[in-house]
């Protein structure tokens, strides 16, 4: 699953691999060392704010789910308060890089009611990993109210999970829409390899 899907990605990037080897993100870097991946690769690690240049992105409509505008990456640059001063819109955020993880899609919006920044997505999943995945998100949102929704849908074979991205390690306010998305990558990331690593 996820290391299939890394090993794959490697393949693809030493078949146009340099001289001075090939460039992959902090997360993937860490994974293909920590599993002994591609051990003769110089890995360069890329820029983290590069990873979602070539996402598609909408803005929407909470209330109507139509989309506003369709936004290229220069929209990441927007500060994250954004959506508290457009608190009918929601951001969707569709990736590779998520696909990678099995995430089709992320949306991005501010709660009306408790203020936090609401993340909502399908996580491709077997519904075997229930218990793991329940046990890393308890462990791993912090905060009193540190409160997360996930139910597996039989129909879509994937699981819909919602939380509260004030509540990952790292979080602030001040962050930009794109460090937003690599918080929360990088959060899926690691608990997509708890879940296969039990």
């Amino acid at each position: 699953m996820l290391k299939d899907r890394i090993m794959q990605y490697i393949t693809v990037q030493q078949a146009n691999e340099n001289a001075d080897g090939f460039g992959i993100y902090k997360e993937e870097k860490e994974y293909a060392e920590k599993n002994q991946l591609a051990v003769d690769n110089l890995f360069v690690e890329k820029d983290a704010n590069t990873r979602f240049a070539d996402a598609y992105i909408e803005r929407c409509d909470k209330e109507s789910e139509n989309m506003l505008k369709n936004e290229n990456s220069s929209f990441l640059s927007e500060p994250l308060v954004y959506l508290k001063k457009h608190k009918n819109e929601f951001i969707y955020l569709e990736s590779n890089w998520f696909e990678l993880i099995g995430v089709e899609a992320v949306s991005l919006e501010a709660d009306d009611v408790f203020g936090t920044y609401d993340v909502m997505l399908g996580l491709k999943l077997q519904k075997k990993f229930e218990k793991t995945l329940k046990e890393h998100l308890n462990s791993h949102l912090h905060g009193g109210e540190a409160k997360f929704d996930l139910m597996f849908s039989h129909d879509d074979g994937l699981w819909n999970l919602n939380f509260a991205l004030n509540y990952v390690e790292g979080f602030t306010e001040e962050m930009t829409m794109g460090e937003a998305f690599q918080l929360i990558y990088r959060f899926l990331f690691k608990l997509v390899e708890a879940a296969e690593e039990r």
